[in-house]
């Protein structure tokens, strides 16, 4: 039976070898950062999102790393990526803030999510309110529900492929004031239908633009 899962492990790792040199010598690189910390539904996210992008990563042969470290937010470590993600957390360290802003400033790609995009007059950082268009945390409904999205633009590669509407799983939906769409920078690409009002039960959105998905066309994101 050993020699037998031996042989087994072998043979997988002779199959997964050329992806691994491959992901380790690719081009692109991709760094994400997360917190194991927080509220429940933000960890299992992480959760869930961390072994899809290592999937992806061995799929379409780039390399992929993560670390819960925001000290790895820095000059030296990111000049080696091409994209950023934030999985569920953002840095609220000033020297971590000033490293990002200048990584974005020379060319460099973001995707963050969810609570990622969390701001208000707490998290005190106005260059990320003008990097996300303006918009500031307003509300959200309680607990997560679906519901249904249109999709505002299909050239971007996030929606290419996506139906012209269709049902998102369970989310906590977050409202923003002012919408990002008055920017004209600001490209939405997924949109709450507002037939979903009012959404929510304990906490309920009653009404008003809700942006999902967006992208500030001065930086790449």
């Amino acid at each position: 039976m050993i020699r037998s899962l031996l042989i087994l492990l072998f043979g997988a790792a002779a199959v997964l070898s050329p992806a691994v040199t491959l992901a380790q010598q690719a081009s692109f690189r991709v760094l994400a950062f997360y917190t194991s910390k927080g509220e429940p539904d933000h960890i299992a996210f992480a959760e869930q999102a961390l072994p899809f992008f290592a999937q992806l990563a061995r799929k379409n042969n780039f390399y992929f790393e993560s670390t819960t470290r925001w000290e790895a937010l820095n000059a030296e470590k990111l000049k080696s990526f091409q994209l950023v993600l934030w999985i569920n957390d953002f840095p609220t360290n000033a020297v971590q803030r000033a490293a990002f802003q200048d990584y974005m400033k020379h060319g460099g790609a973001w995707l963050g999510f969810h609570v990622s995009a969390y701001n208000d007059d707490s998290t005190r950082w106005p260059w990320f309110v003008d990097f996300l268009g303006g918009g500031v945390f307003y509300g959200n409904n309680w607990p997560p529900l679906p519901a249904k999205l249109i999709v505002d633009e299909r050239s971007h590669p996030v929606t290419h492929h996506l139906p012209d509407t269709f049902t998102s799983p369970a989310n906590e939906w977050y409202i923003w004031k002012p919408s990002p769409r008055l920017n004209k920078h600001v490209k939405v690409l997924l949109t709450l239908d507002p037939k979903n009002y009012p959404i929510g039960l304990k906490d309920t959105i009653i009404g008003g633009d809700l942006p999902v998905v967006w992208t500030n066309t001065r930086y790449r994101m």
